[in-house]
């Protein structure tokens, strides 16, 4: 498989998984907050598509579950009691693209509720959560490397064209940044803000705090490719022409830096991400009843829940795959970035 190829397919994988979560009222059985008391940390239900004397079904069904003291996580099927699996049901609403409401979800029952990923403390449906958490965790990330991308860009286009004192000044600062724990400083900026503050707040503090801490790395990669175009013999002709220096940045200089810029955001995606789920994690980013992906990690630090209930690490689970595409991305886009250059030097 070529390179574009399979930067098409990583492309192709990582759209469908970020549609999962965009569309996460749809694919989500349940309201994220609604809650049953009876059945708190309910183990995942199994669905079955052979019933227990080996017949195949083509509608795949679930056993309720019962409290059972003889079972490692206290419940067990009764296996007489099938719940069929429907599609296509109508359920909890929710807003599509944020501002159309629906009712449709892809998989209901009529009679119990389907816990396919099992429940919290709460008795709320994890697999609802763990989609709807995406939604804020993924759109920190993006949102956060815009910022930061946007900032580096900014800043290292005008050290790296304009140079002097400005060059001097902005590169010593990028240092700095470079040098500082970034996670101990963004625990200090995110804690010397308000902690009572409402979920969206919160959200946009959280956003505002990551991205204004990683321009560093992407400005002082930005510099040094303007510090190389703008020698280049077409920029030189350009200015000769009388053209202005906004023109040469935006029409000629900037384009330059593309590449590199799409690289950083698949690299910082993932690390804003995380960082949001560490602050949710501590109790310093999104708050409940909001989910997050951090938030529901929460749990885990109380003892009991680290021991007894294992599909509370879930949402750890569920982020492994963004994690490993912008990765498998970030490394496909570096050697397609680099291939037009060691093929322009074996034709030379």
């Amino acid at each position: 498989m070529t390179e574009r190829k399979k930067l098409t397919t990583c492309l192709a994988l990582l759209l469908g998984l970020h549609a999962l979560v965009a569309f996460a009222g749809f694919f989500a059985p349940y309201d994220p907050a609604a809650q049953d008391r009876m059945a708190p940390y309910l183990p995942p239900m199994r669905v079955h598509v052979i019933d227990g004397r080996g017949r195949w079904h083509l509608r795949p069904f679930a056993y309720q579950l019962e409290a059972h003291s003889g079972s490692p996580d206290g419940y067990h099927e009764k296996v007489p009691e099938a719940v069929p699996v429907k599609f296509f049901v109508k359920g909890a609403g929710y807003r599509a693209f944020g501002f159309i409401s629906a009712r449709t979800h892809l998989l209901g029952t009529d009679r119990t509720a389907l816990h396919l990923l099992g429940t919290d403390a709460f008795g709320r449906d994890l697999f609802s959560r763990i989609l709807f958490g995406g939604q804020i965790s993924l759109l920190a990330g993006l949102l956060g490397t815009g910022i930061t991308l946007f900032l580096g860009l900014s800043l290292g286009a005008a050290a790296g064209y304009y140079g002097g004192w400005r060059d001097e000044a902005l590169m010593r600062v990028a240092e700095l940044f470079l040098a500082l724990p970034w996670l101990y400083l963004l625990f200090g900026l995110r804690a010397f803000l308000p902690l009572s503050v409402r979920p969206a707040q919160a959200f946009l503090l959280v956003v505002c705090v990551i991205g204004a801490l990683g321009w560093a790395r992407p400005a002082r990669l930005v510099r040094g490719i303007v510090l190389s175009a703008k020698e280049r013999d077409f920029v030189r002709a350009a200015r000769g022409f009388g053209a202005s220096n906004a023109y040469l940045l935006w029409r000629h200089v900037l384009p330059e830096t593309s590449s590199v810029l799409l690289t950083q955001a698949a690299i910082l995606v993932p690390q804003f991400v995380l960082a949001e789920m560490t602050l949710s994690f501590l109790g310093l980013g999104v708050p409940e009843p909001v989910p997050s992906w951090g938030n529901l990690l929460s749990s885990l630090q109380q003892y009991s829940v680290l021991v007894s209930y294992w599909w509370m690490y879930l949402p750890a689970v569920a982020m492994v795959p963004f994690f490993l595409g912008y990765l498998r991305l970030a490394s496909l886009l570096q050697s397609d970035a680099a291939n037009p250059k060691i093929e322009a030097a074996g034709g030379a």
